[in-house]
């Protein structure tokens, strides 16, 4: 504990930069605050501060230890707030981000079996990549990542593969096949997410198209089920789909995709001091998700990532 209270009194310090302000924040007469900073820099081995009469500044390995600092007592609070509420038999909502693309039968799931329990679930529709940004800050206690993503700090539930198919005009001359190889579509555009949502996904996809006879004429972004429509009906390419955009228009068809075209789902959150409820939401999503008699468990693989620029075999 005496180690914590040091840091903390670190972190008032290198945010006033006055030894005297910092003191006063604190509550603490400055000698004694002084002090604890000399035998702080004297465990590190490591001068924290270069101090002058004018002014006190962080030195580089200040700088470092102001970050780490950071965390760990943010870390430290969170697993203190989270003992209490256990021991008062209270547990906090859990925070879950979840991909715009997840079907309603699967929220509606997570919803009510876990507010059947009085946990209150916050689901928050946010793209793989904002979930990751806002795991590694703390502001989600779970979240359900399309793969392969980075995922360095977090623990990963069960991933869950979903064979993908085609959606494309109804008047389309591919429409009047059963089922469609992605070299069937050679000529075509292809509609789909944004990079940016994740980056992983998307470049995964892309080079399976490629390494099986598709290079897209045209790439066209849209995350909307409305917008996907609408440019797959405008002719601006087709799109890959789990089979749930067609069902919102008569005049599109979607067909299966006999090749390994499929995404992978997984419950991610952070390693340290997570929510007690995040693994058994994890298997509550794989149950759900496998409901559709589709989906299955993912094989154990690590899908190699390539950037954006090999996929089209750009310099």
């Amino acid at each position: 504990m005496d180690s914590l209270r040091q840091l903390r009194y670190f972190v008032a310090v290198a945010e006033e930069l006055h030894f005297g302000r910092a003191a006063e924040r604190l509550g603490i007469a400055q000698p004694p605050l002084s002090q604890r900073i000399r035998k702080l820099e004297h465990d590190l081995g490591a001068r924290l501060f270069d101090r002058n009469s004018r002014r006190v500044e962080l030195t580089e390995a200040g700088q470092i230890l102001l970050v780490e600092a950071r965390d760990l007592l943010a870390r430290w609070d969170r697993a203190q707030r989270m003992v209490g509420k256990a021991h008062r038999g209270e547990i906090d909502a859990l925070r879950v981000g979840v991909p715009p693309e997840l079907a309603g039968r699967v929220l509606a799931a997570i919803l009510t079996t876990f507010e059947s329990r009085d946990v209150r679930v916050d689901l928050q529709e946010l793209t793989t990549a904002e979930q990751i940004r806002l795991l590694a800050d703390r502001q989600l206690d779970a979240g359900l990542l399309q793969h392969p993503v980075d995922v360095v700090g977090l623990e990963l539930g069960p991933e869950v593969e979903t064979p993908l198919g085609v959606v494309l005009p109804r008047d389309s001359p591919l429409a009047a096949r059963s089922a469609l190889t992605l070299a069937d579509l050679a000529g075509l555009g292809l509609v789909i997410f944004p990079r940016a949502a994740a980056p992983g996904l998307y470049d995964a996809t892309l080079r399976t198209c490629w390494e099986h006879g598709f290079r897209p004429t045209r790439v066209q972004h849209a995350r909307n089920p409305e917008f996907v429509l609408g440019m797959v009906l405008s002719g601006r390419g087709v799109a890959f789909d789990q089979g749930m955009v067609a069902q919102k228009e008569p005049r599109v068809v979607w067909r299966p995709l006999t090749d390994a075209l499929s995404w992978r789902l997984s419950l991610a959150w952070p390693a340290a001091a997570p929510h007690p409820l995040v693994r058994e939401l994890a298997e509550l999503i794989v149950t759900v998700i496998q409901g559709d008699g589709a989906s299955r468990p993912a094989p154990a693989q690590e899908v190699a990532q390539r950037p954006w620029n090999v996929v089209f075999g750009r310099s």
